[in-house]
């Protein structure tokens, strides 16, 4: 019996998404191989150390699994399929493609740039459409083939100081539904998550306690909530599952 393999983007830091990702697919046994690109976060206030992916390595192998990294910009030319080379290489072929990675910064009327939104398009848009192109095209398995895109509720509400990024992001809803018929012939489901509003570190103070008035919950999103749900959409169980945007959100309220 076979243990799958799942390549998770968008993994540098202790208190990410990322992270609780790759945790739960390894406690269900599946291997992990994942990126991360440390220029990104150091240029952001939360910053990052430069072991964070070294440990986050190291708790996965503690799960009894195989685990691989590479840190990657994924918006060079031919960054797509140096990965895929890799990680067949180092770990063999993936039945699972988490497209986490993420490229932010605040955009608003007045300072949207053409440079900034080619940066938002290059990762969030160009980089994700590519991936999952080309892991559709050379998955053999005709089961258990899983497909999650991470999405931030552009659908639901504005986004007005973010505007690359949300029209950028925004378009992953229609990249999974649109994917979604054509690739479950290849027993290759395809869904999106929005975690909503989570604490992985550049939530300050002040805006924590706006955010929480708007969560019935009274709590605000944490890592591991976006990674449980992952970790279901990714079984067996969850086979049925396919083309949908899920808003996992605790009830946030806009």
């Amino acid at each position: 019996m076979y243990r799958r393999k799942a390549i998770v983007t968008g993994v540098s830091r202790l208190k990410g998404i990322g992270r609780a990702i790759c945790l739960a697919l390894a406690k269900q046994g599946i291997d992990i191989f994942f990126t991360y690109w440390s220029d990104y976060d150091t240029q952001k206030p939360w910053g990052i150390n430069e072991n964070e992916p070294d440990l986050i390595q190291k708790e996965i192998r503690e799960l009894g699994v195989d685990c691989e990294k590479l840190e990657i910009d994924l918006s060079t030319r031919g960054s797509i399929q140096y990965l895929l080379k890799e990680i067949k290489i180092r770990l063999g072929e993936p039945h699972i493609l988490i497209n986490n990675a993420a490229y932010s910064t605040y955009t608003d009327i007045e300072n949207l740039t053409a440079e900034e939104l080619d940066k938002h398009y290059q990762i969030n848009l160009k980089a994700v459409t590519l991936l999952t192109i080309e892991f559709i095209k050379a998955f053999s398995f005709n089961e258990g083939g899983r497909i999650i895109n991470l999405t931030s509720g552009q659908s639901l509400g504005q986004m007005h100081n973010e505007i690359a990024y949300a029209v950028t992001k925004g378009a992953i809803e229609t990249l999974t539904y649109t994917l979604s018929s054509k690739i479950a012939s290849k027993g290759i489901t395809i869904n999106a998550v929005n975690p909503g509003p989570n604490d992985t570190g550049w939530i300050t103070e002040e805006l924590k306690e706006d955010l929480i008035k708007k969560f019935p919950m009274k709590r605000l999103g944490q890592p591991h909530d976006a990674a449980n749900l992952i970790g279901f959409l990714v079984s067996k169980e969850a086979e049925w599952i396919t083309g949908q945007i899920i808003h996992s959100e605790g009830g946030f309220r806009r």
